[in-house]
């Protein structure tokens, strides 16, 4: 089996502070590389993330990455926060542009993913290794596959050690991607990023939301069984350990989870890999 990683998200609430850590003791026993924190949607929990990577790093004992933003911080607060995370012990970050939290009237000092990289680099040397995102299927917000393409390429010059995919459910579109990534001369390893399937209409209000493609086939596949949930987690974890068997047989070097903080769905998926 090739290096695993999972996604958690901050939680705010005692209730989601529990269920995280469920969702960390049952998904510490596939021992995973490593684990990353998001600053949830729209950049509305920022504050929470720091607290949430000293929790999975010190009392579940990940390596913990957090999710850093350039939306909407100066430079000055950027250069505090990769104080903290020193200072908790982290060596991984997933540099990202993020989205401006809602009633933010300001981008803030770094308007991109590539000048965040470059930020970090000028910051901090080469004590974290630097992730950042690629999309397979095209950003929603880009001009076209090769702009998009040209914008990643900016991101692994300014410093970039790898890149984790958007999730998708077209095993053809990551591959095509890493192959006209590699023309254009990056040569960083690419992870695919992996949504295992829990709510199927949350996961499309999801994909509506960041341009992740659904193919038709596999919305109808879900329509046919109705309410039978059973059936429907059977389906899925079937279909997404698929979708990783492609990846890992095609090269892939590693997979990365989207767990939603929740174990079951991520745990069906690896049980049918191993």
């Amino acid at each position: 089996m090739i290096p695993i990683s999972f996604e958690f998200y901050p939680p705010k609430t005692d209730e989601q502070r529990a269920q995280l850590d469920r969702a960390a003791e049952r998904l510490k026993a596939h021992a995973p590389d490593y684990v990353s924190c998001t600053f949830g949607a729209g950049g509305s929990t920022l504050s929470y993330t720091p607290e949430t990577v000293r929790r999975l790093h010190q009392q579940h004992g990940f390596e913990a990455a957090p999710h850093l933003s350039c939306v909407g911080g100066t430079r000055e607060e950027i250069r505090e926060l990769l104080k903290l995370y020193r200072a908790i012990g982290c060596r991984r970050l997933i540099a990202l542009r993020g989205d401006l939290p809602s009633g933010m009237g300001h981008a803030g000092d770094l308007r991109y993913a590539a000048e965040l990289v470059a930020f970090v680099r000028a910051e901090t040397g080469g004590h974290f290794r630097i992730e950042v995102a690629a999309y397979p299927e095209t950003h929603p917000q880009a001009e076209d596959a090769q702009t998009d393409l040209r914008h990643f390429k900016a991101k692994v010059d300014a410093g970039a050690d790898a890149a984790i995919t958007q999730y998708f459910y077209n095993a053809d579109a990551y591959f095509r991607f890493v192959e006209d990534a590699r023309r254009l001369g990056v040569e960083v390893p690419v992870v695919p990023g992996v949504m295992p399937i829990g709510n199927f209409a949350q996961l499309r209000r999801f994909s509506e939301a960041c341009g992740a493609e659904i193919p038709r086939w596999i919305g109808k596949r879900m329509a046919g069984y109705g309410d039978d949930a059973a059936a429907v987690r059977e389906f899925a974890a079937d279909l997404v350990a698929a979708l990783c068997r492609r990846l890992i047989d095609g090269g892939a070097p590693a997979l990365h989870f989207y767990t939603l903080n929740l174990a079951r769905p991520t745990q069906a998926v690896l049980a049918r890999l191993r």
